[in-house]
């Protein structure tokens, strides 16, 4: 994971609001907007906007099925974003005791 996914990541699950819609999809197997709307109490294009914003960082997946979106979780990004601040926190770390 390079540096800019690093960031990107860590600015979107900044946010809040994003960071509890996030709490939310990942709670469950997948979810469509309009039951994060109801969850979370913001409106629909409010909810698609931080929709894409986890999508754009690769920390959701979604698809459309009718009129209907379905968003779910992309672990796979969360762990590779863990072992990259790992990573860092881990050379940093080597190189102040050297």
């Amino acid at each position: 994971m390079n540096h800019e996914q690093i960031e990107q990541i860590s600015k979107a699950l900044a946010d809040e609001t994003r960071l509890r819609i996030f709490e939310e999809i990942s709670a469950r197997p997948q979810m469509t907007c309009g039951e994060i709307v109801s969850l979370r109490g913001v409106t629909p294009a409010t909810v698609s906007h931080h929709l894409k914003v986890l999508h754009d960082a690769g920390l959701i997946e979604c698809r459309k099925e009718g009129q209907r979106v379905y968003s779910r979780p992309v672990p796979e990004t969360i762990g590779k974003y863990a072992a990259a601040l790992t990573k860092m926190a881990g050379a940093k770390s080597l190189a102040v005791k050297t």
